[in-house]
């Protein structure tokens, strides 16, 4: 799928350009050379001062980092370019991928840390209630709304891993809530809640509003930083940029943010 969108994001840009160069620095240089074994030419892998057969344990590892650093330079390079077309000068080193631990406190009073093992553990689409209301599709899935819809095409040409509507339990509630959508930054290791208020009467969006506000806030998730918001109202139609906005902000906030053990 196509990174390539009418607009990038520049932090998550950045993060992603940072990580790539981050993981090929961490990658061991191997080569493929030519050595003279008992008379006979052969293929090795060389890592330093050592060769390893093709066919041997370490060689299968090493032949696997060859792929990933191809895989990694080839990333890179088109991340590169994509920066090189849409901003100027070098991708600001300050954003720089690092495992960043956010936590939430769950119903039964546990601390939560939203990082990949919290990602894989929830459910995709698993909300029961209302599945009449799910009308438009994109990619395997029915959404509630077609601003859902892009949202979910956004974060799918991003290469950013999300579930849409899974089960989460809070602090305080005695049943789950179904977040719009939780999507994970694997550059950092981090999860962010997102809910879209698609609500065109005023009274059941200022009341819907302040009962998700007042949930997240409940369990220890700050707005903006943990949970973003986005709108379709009568006065203020959804336009994706926002959400390119709020993806730039929460990742640039949560570099400086501060590991808070609830």
């Amino acid at each position: 799928m196509s990174i390539v969108t009418p607009y990038i994001p520049r932090e998550y840009l950045a993060l992603r350009i940072n990580y790539c160069k981050q993981q090929l620095a961490a990658l061991p240089e191997v080569v493929r050379t030519i050595r003279n074994i008992r008379g006979e030419k052969k293929t090795v892998l060389a890592s330093g001062s050592h060769y390893h057969m093709i066919n041997s344990t370490s060689g299968r590892k090493l032949t696997e980092v060859i792929q990933r650093r191809e895989e990694l330079s080839c990333e890179l390079l088109k991340l590169e370019g994509l920066w090189n077309s849409t901003f100027r000068g070098m991708p600001p080193a300050d954003i720089e991928p690092r495992k960043i631990k956010r936590r939430f406190i769950d119903s039964t009073g546990e601390s939560v840390i939203i990082d990949g093992k919290f990602f894989e553990s929830l459910k995709h689409d698993s909300n029961p209630y209302y599945p009449e209301h799910k009308t438009h599709y994109y990619n395997g899935t029915y959404y509630r709304s077609a601003a859902e819809a892009d949202i979910a095409r956004f974060y799918t040409e991003q290469g950013i891993p999300f579930k849409y509507e899974p089960e989460i339990w809070l602090s305080g509630m005695n049943r789950p809530i179904y977040s719009d959508f939780v999507i994970l930054i694997r550059e950092l290791g981090l999860c962010k809640f997102h809910e879209h208020f698609g609500l065109k009467n005023s009274a059941d969006y200022s009341r819907k509003t302040s009962t998700t506000y007042n949930n997240y806030s409940g369990a220890g998730l700050l707005p903006e930083l943990d949970v973003f918001y986005t709108f379709d109202v009568d006065d203020t139609p959804f336009d994706i940029r926002t959400l390119h906005t709020k993806l730039n902000s929460a990742i640039y906030d949560s570099l400086f943010s501060v590991d808070i053990s609830l």
